[in-house]
């Protein structure tokens, strides 16, 4: 049977596609803007009559109904290995459960068949239309996991997209005769809106942005103020990449010459023109935690790691995944290139923060501390920081004595605060 013919035994609508999950699945979904909405929100229609199916994926850019209310547990169960703006919206529905784990390990925790792991079974993803060859393609985002996890699950659903993008690399593509059945459904992918450039974004951006030399090879992440340090470096030359995400701003600097080298990515999340961009072969991607490898980052010369964190101790503790008990984002990758910098020749890491924030009074507080809260949770030890950012300077902590780490963090927090550091640092025996 040709390839042609398969297809045509496999095609089911939606609705057929949602009724082969059964009680018991544990299925991977194709994460962010390869998730297959429409056939994921079909399985969530039919929740009452399932038992024990539990959905697995990260940074959901939708807000599936088994996320909204608590009347899903039990029937549908979801777990994430990234928090995002949904999870965070619907966590008292109380059917949100986060997987604490580094991205370079998330192959061990996704691929894991023991008791110990999800025990994936099923994979629900969206692909392209497929080539003339009856390869499918797993589009900017799904290359970042769900390439392998189809070598291992019973069952492989897809939801065929004509918007989705063919994109080049690793694990990027799946065989029309590998899949077990395929619906289809057209649809503009879900666009990752970007945050604006603050004051103080911007003020930080500056501080880094003369640390990176030409010919560096980057990694930045989301957000703010990794917008004002992407849009910041179009006066750089010959750039490459290795990044767990390739995003606008490093779209932006491709346009203008800056990125002239490899662009290796785990996946590209922003705009329909950067979709549009890693569908047309311009970016290798492959799963994250192959792009994740701390050792494979090293292995890039003059390696730039920059990150965003939310506080840190005045000893170098960096937490980046929530404040106290209550969950934020995730680890994602921020310790793998954190370490891969720490390996690289001439490699540098840099976690930035604002100095300050405002509590719901609108109290002014510092991000930079003595004590955290119990609950807090440390993302980065302070054994692997290198440079920490705020408006007002970076402090350069790598292999420093405690005494000289708080000494560089007072210089760097809000001036209003600094005596007070000092003072509880004094206390707290940190310095003399």
């Amino acid at each position: 049977m040709n390839w042609q013919d398969d297809y045509k035994c496999k095609l089911i609508s939606v609705d057929e596609a949602a009724s082969k999950i059964e009680d018991g699945d544990r299925a991977w979904i194709s994460p962010c803007s390869a998730s297959p909405i429409q056939l994921v929100d079909a399985i969530c229609d039919r929740y009452k009559e399932l038992t024990d199916v539990h959905m697995t994926t990260a940074l959901a850019m939708y807000p599936f109904k088994f996320m909204t209310s608590p009347d899903y547990i039990g029937h549908i169960n979801y777990h994430t290995a990234f928090y995002g703006p949904y999870d965070r919206a619907y966590e008292k529905a109380g059917n949100v459960e986060l997987y604490s784990v580094q991205f370079q390990n998330f192959g061990k925790l996704i691929l894991d068949q023991s008791k110990e792991g999800p025990r994936i079974n099923t994979v629900l993803a969206e692909v392209s239309l497929p080539d003339e060859d009856g390869y499918l393609y797993f589009g900017p985002m799904g290359v970042s996991v769900t390439g392998p996890v189809c070598e291992i699950a019973d069952k492989v659903i897809v939801q065929v997209n004509k918007h989705q993008p063919k994109v080049f690399g690793t694990y990027n593509k799946i065989h029309v005769n590998d899949v077990t059945w395929i619906c289809e459904y057209d649809h503009q992918l879900p666009e990752f809106p970007q945050p604006p450039i603050s004051e103080t974004d911007q003020k930080i951006a500056n501080v880094i942005l003369d640390e990176i030399p030409d010919g560096a090879c980057i990694q930045i992440g989301l957000g703010g103020l990794a917008n004002a340090i992407g849009y910041g470096l179009e006066s750089k030359k010959d750039l490459s990449v290795h990044t767990e995400m390739f995003t606008d701003s490093m779209y932006d600097l491709c346009k203008k010459g800056v990125i002239s080298g490899r662009i290796y990515c785990g996946f590209g999340l922003g705009s329909q023109e950067l979709y549009e961009f890693v569908g047309r072969g311009n970016v290798e991607l492959a799963p994250i935690w192959i792009v994740n490898d701390s050792y494979a980052v090293g292995k890039n010369d003059n390696f730039i790691s920059i990150n965003a964190c939310l506080m840190a101790d005045l000893t170098g503790q960096v937490c980046s995944e929530g404040i106290g008990h209550r969950k934020y984002s995730g680890v994602g990758g921020q310790v793998d290139y954190v370490r891969g910098a720490a390996i690289s020749k001439g490699g540098k890491s840099f976690l930035c923060l604002a100095s300050v924030s405002k509590d719901k009074n609108g109290t002014l507080r510092s991000n930079i501390m003595c004590d955290f809260a119990p609950g807090q949770i440390v993302t980065t030890p302070r054994s692997d920081v290198m440079y920490i950012v705020t408006e007002f300077g970076i402090a350069d902590l790598y292999n420093k004595s405690i005494p000289d780490r708080v000494e560089a963090m007072i210089q760097i927090a809000h001036p209003d605060f600094r005596d007070d550091l000092r003072e509880k640092a004094r206390h707290a025996k940190l310095i003399k």
